[in-house]
């Protein structure tokens, strides 16, 4: 795949995917990038694509599975966030979901997916929820997640990511 252009495109509501955007072009060849940014189908000429989502109720967030619909004849990386984290298998699971999301003219030549921080608003709900007599079973393994997420994306996570990024060029 030398000297192929590439585009890295992602959606970030908090920060997580851009660090892992931020981390693949800061791997990859600069004078190869077409395009750095938020979801545009216009300006994808790129062969190559790095797409990174942030995970919404077990998928890709809307705008990145509007681009994965409409994408055709691309070689695709996905690379995404979940704030609920530490299973491989739970991201196996998102990210065979948002594949459905992408025609077959396609090919998925590299994933990645690591825990991401969730907006401080999710640990205040969780909070108010565990206050109420009928809350949910599991309120403390939540709040534990909430807690582990925080750190995330790490260095360990960026570095994973460094070397899969290298190790498909």
């Amino acid at each position: 795949m030398d000297k192929e252009k590439y585009s890295i495109i992602f959606s970030s509501l908090t920060g997580n995917t851009k660090k892992l955007a931020d981390t693949i072009r800061a791997v990859l060849p600069a004078e190869d990038c077409d395009y750095f940014g938020a979801p545009k189908a216009e300006e994808l000429h790129s062969e190559i694509l790095y797409i990174g989502f942030w995970t919404d109720k077990g998928n890709a967030d809307s705008a990145t599975l509007e681009l994965l619909s409409k994408l055709r004849d691309k070689k695709v990386f996905l690379f995404g966030t979940a704030g609920f984290g530490g299973s491989e298998a739970y991201f196996q699971k998102i990210l065979e979901h948002v594949k459905q999301s992408l025609g077959p003219s396609n090919s998925v030549f590299g994933e990645y997916m690591c825990q991401g921080k969730m907006p401080q608003s999710v640990r205040d709900r969780y909070m108010k929820m565990k206050t109420q007599p009928e809350h949910p079973a599991n309120i403390d393994a939540l709040i534990e997640n909430f807690d582990r997420a925080l750190s995330h994306p790490d260095e360990d996570d960026l570095e994973r990511l460094r070397k899969i990024v290298l190790d498909r060029q």
